[in-house]
């Protein structure tokens, strides 16, 4: 029981995190990488990028971490959707790690503006590190969706959670899809889709806060007693 209890806390813990991260990763970093004339000729921002990309490496960490803190409960529901939520989790976390990298170079990059000789070179070498973190964006939040997708659905299964809650996710997590689909088929950022992110935002920081707060609910308690048959619908 404590143990499962622990997980609950771990994961909305991480939830959190993940979510503040991210999110403040791409405060710093983009106003700074949107303007790269900036950073490539003077060198300004070039410590608030590296920031953000810390920040960003950060959130990666965190997203795999939250996969691996629901497996122990989501295997007692579905060994095969817990190990894909991990799978496609870490996935994310690698993409979203690639991109961190690709602002900690632009960052360096910037920081060597003053030494560098050939303004367009530098400038290049810029916008290939922006479009490597483009790049791997869209596989990213992909990666993400089905993830989450997979433990909402065990969830919802086994009410591990309220299943307001769960259809929640499972439809935050259907709109996070369609940006991202739109957004591959427009060769746009996602960010240009970012109201569709805004419902599973807000779930996933409800979630963190019922995870920490209430734990799991009796059905998961059988989980760990006498099994799935017991507690599903």
């Amino acid at each position: 029981m404590e143990k499962n209890r622990g997980l609950a806390i771990s994961a909305g813990t991480l939830f959190i995190m993940a979510t503040v991260a991210s999110i403040a990763g791409t405060l710093l970093a983009n106003p700074i990488v949107g303007d790269l004339d900036l950073l490539t000729k003077t060198g300004a921002g070039a410590t608030q990028i590296a920031a953000g990309a810390l920040l960003a490496i950060v959130a990666a960490g965190a997203s795999v971490g939250i996969a691996i803190s629901l497996y122990p409960i989501v295997r007692k529901v579905s060994p095969g959707l817990a190990i894909g939520s991990v799978a496609f989790r870490t996935i994310e976390a690698v993409m979203y790690a690639l991109g961190g990298a690709a602002l900690l170079a632009l960052a360096s990059l910037g920081q060597d503006t003053a030494t560098a000789s050939d303004g367009a070179t530098t400038h290049a070498i810029g916008t290939t590190l922006l479009n490597v973190r483009e790049a791997v964006g869209i596989p990213g939040v992909l990666a993400f969706s089905v993830g989450a997708l997979l433990y909402y659905m065990a969830f919802y299964r086994a009410k591990l959670i309220p299943r307001w809650l769960s259809v929640w996710g499972i439809v935050g997590v259907a709109l996070m899809i369609v940006a991202s689909t739109a957004a591959a088929l427009t060769q746009q950022s996602v960010l240009e889709y970012a109201i569709l992110a805004l419902p599973i935002a807000v779930q996933e920081m409800v979630l963190a806060v019922w995870l920490i707060t209430r734990g799991w609910s009796r059905e998961a308690r059988l989980l760990t007693d006498i099994g799935f048959a017991a507690s599903a619908p």
